[in-house]
């Protein structure tokens, strides 16, 4: 009987050796899962950033090379195809979707009424908080996609101008010394 009792108890060790070791993969693929949705995350990210740039510097090209009035457009596809030219303009090559909803850009509307600047639909919380370019800075610390507003700048001229730095010598001067009575 004892040869049996031994076999039951070596098929005991191997049966909690097989469940040790499939929680251990079990938590090792939950960890590279984890990873994996973070990296995600920060490649849509940084596609937002791009493609929220890309709307922004188009919409600032249509309203920059407006004939008289300066004006917005007044939906999306007309950055793609500017029909207020005989040959019609392009801004943006495509109307892109957001790169973290995949649902089109939700428009910020300018003074005027037209579209002045585009941003997500997301309530998701963003894993960039810092670090932003310049342009972007307003997004620092924002607490939902949906914040990162990329408008189109207001025009150069409305802004003040720096005072232009004063000129001052290039190199310092050398003077000779005096003599030294002596």
């Amino acid at each position: 009987m004892q040869a049996g009792e031994s076999v039951r108890r070596q098929r005991g060790f191997t049966y909690l050796g097989v469940l040790f070791l499939m929680v251990l993969m079990g938590l090792g693929l939950a960890g590279a899962g984890q990873t994996w949705s973070i990296a995600s995350q920060r490649s849509r990210e940084r596609q937002l950033l791009w493609v929220g740039t890309q709307y922004a510097r188009a919409i600032r090209s249509y309203y920059d090379q407006s004939t008289g009035v300066k004006q917005y457009p007044t939906k999306l596809e007309d950055l793609v195809e500017d029909q207020r030219f005989t040959e019609p303009k392009h801004h943006l090559r495509q109307l892109y979707l957001d790169p973290v909803t995949q649902q089109p850009f939700e428009v910020i509307l300018a003074p005027d009424g037209r579209i002045g600047g585009v941003h997500s639909h997301s309530d998701d919380t963003p894993l960039k908080q810092a670090e932003f370019p310049q342009r972007w800075k307003d997004f620092k610390g924002a607490g939902h996609y949906s914040d990162w507003l990329f408008k189109a700048t207001e025009p150069a001229n409305n802004q003040p101008k720096a005072a232009a730095p004063k000129a001052g010598p290039l190199a310092p001067s050398i003077r000779p010394r005096p003599p030294s009575a002596g």
